[in-house]
């Protein structure tokens, strides 16, 4: 296998992990994503495609080591060795200064459902792909 392949296939491997979705977020992310089709296309079918594929759960059956709404993160930046901490939130409660992230951003979307220990693909606004590790949740 030539090496753009191999590349082209672990990306495929690691792009999409499997994600878990809190039944009770359900109908208000489904309503935000397609509220958001007119503003931001590419976001809010990124956003229905990780639901459509998320395995959704109760939430008191919702692992505690699951990204969910409310939930602190922090992730590393496998480039960069930079760890960061975050809380995922709706959009009206979002407030960067805080740390409180939408989960209408393309990192919200990315963190949206995975469990501690898990690598993804995120790419940046700048066109960069990084490579991210969701360190714990709480």
């Amino acid at each position: 296998m030539a090496p753009q392949e191999l590349t082209k296939s672990r990306s495929r491997r690691t792009r999409n992990p499997k994600i878990i979705i809190n039944a009770d977020d359900l109908d208000h992310l489904e309503a935000l994503a397609e509220g958001a089709i007119a503003r931001n296309s590419d976001l809010a079918e990124r956003l229905l495609e990780e639901l459509g594929r998320a395995k959704i759960l109760p939430a008191a059956k919702l692992p505690a080591n699951v990204v969910a709404i409310g939930n602190r993160v922090t992730y590393r930046d496998e480039f960069s060795g930079q760890e960061r901490t975050v809380m995922l939130v709706y959009p009206e409660d979002a407030d960067i200064a805080q740390g409180k992230i939408s989960v209408m951003t393309p990192i919200g979307v990315a963190l949206l459902g995975l469990p501690e220990g898990t690598s993804f693909h995120w790419d940046t606004r700048a066109e960069q792909r990084r490579t991210l590790t969701v360190i714990s949740v709480s």
